[in-house]
């Protein structure tokens, strides 16, 4: 992915981006024997909404206009709060591989909701690449269960993934009203406050944490759930969305090789064939043939989002 001439901040920022969001599946496992899924949420994402909050005040925090307000509040709720628990929950049970691997169906799963959401359209290899990728999601399914039966954590990080799709096509109009930094901050604040209920949980969790696994949460907050979200709205407003979601095809091959070196942990042949057959119909779903028309990359509008987005 090229910038502008000579300017080297977007490939940057897309290679940080992949490597941070790749390690959070393997450091999220390592977390979770020490903390349950939802105390584990919020404190990453304390966490990350500390990280975010002082990177924005350096940069000056104006108030969000009240007429955005419902859907930063809904963004936060499916992106942040959905996700997130959704993806916890399901890793109890799913290698960090097969874990990346499902939640790399995301693109996919944008692509049909834009088309009853939105109204794009999707040529022929579209709907056959959507269908061969479900089919890749259901051998992972199977592949992780012992034997050959349907694993429930699959299903769940499932979940996590379509709430990532609908957080990308409701993001998808608004992206260019705000800096990409103020803008996940917003975000994962509103995304944050509803993980508070399990903050007694997260009292009790941290009496006994060693301080390696409270440092593996704060990294996961800070970088994965702060700096990567604000460099993928960075890229939003920069180049299209199918652009930019094509290299989270590379985050299941990072995310396996950290999981092998971090936890010694490889998923299930059957587990990569599906993967493999999953990321195959993302990228012919997201082929140029695929789409009718082309996608402009989102520009900053005038107010508040008149300011830099770097």
């Amino acid at each position: 992915m090229d910038g502008p001439r000579g300017d080297l901040r977007l490939p940057f920022a897309v290679a940080g981006m992949l490597v941070m969001w790749a390690s959070a599946f393997p450091a999220i496992r390592s977390a979770l024997p020490v903390f349950p899924p939802g105390a584990l949420a919020l404190l990453r994402f304390l966490f990350a909404s500390a990280t975010l909050g002082a990177l924005s005040a350096l940069r000056g925090l104006p108030r969000p206009e009240g007429r955005d307000l419902p859907l930063i509040l809904a963004l936060g709720l499916v992106g942040i709060t959905t996700y997130h628990l959704a993806l916890n929950y399901g890793s109890r049970t799913v290698t960090a591989g097969a874990a990346s691997l499902l939640i790399a169906s995301a693109p996919m799963l944008t692509a049909l909701l834009a088309r009853f959401l939105l109204g794009e359209r999707l040529a022929r290899p579209a709907w056959a690449g959507i269908a061969l990728g479900f089919g890749g999601i259901a051998l992972i399914t199977l592949g992780e269960g012992k034997a050959f039966r349907i694993e429930p954590g699959a299903l769940v990080i499932l979940l996590a993934a379509l709430a990532a799709s609908l957080y990308s096509v409701l993001q998808k109009k608004h992206v260019g009203r705000y800096p990409p930094l103020l803008f996940t901050t917003y975000v994962v604040w509103a995304g944050t406050v509803p993980m508070l209920v399990f903050l007694p949980e997260l009292l009790s969790a941290l009496r006994v944490a060693p301080p390696g696994t409270i440092a593996a949460v704060a990294y996961l907050g800070a970088f994965p759930g702060g700096v990567a979200y604000a460099l993928w709205v960075y890229g939003l407003s920069r180049v299209p969305a199918s652009r930019l979601s094509s290299f989270l095809y590379l985050s299941p091959v990072l995310a396996i090789g950290i999981a092998w070196v971090w936890l010694r942990e490889v998923p299930g042949w059957l587990s990569l064939v599906g993967g493999a057959i999953t990321i195959a119909g993302v990228a012919l779903a997201n082929a140029p043939q695929a789409r009718v028309g082309k996608e402009a990359p989102s520009r900053p509008t005038k107010g508040v989002a008149a300011k830099s987005a770097e």
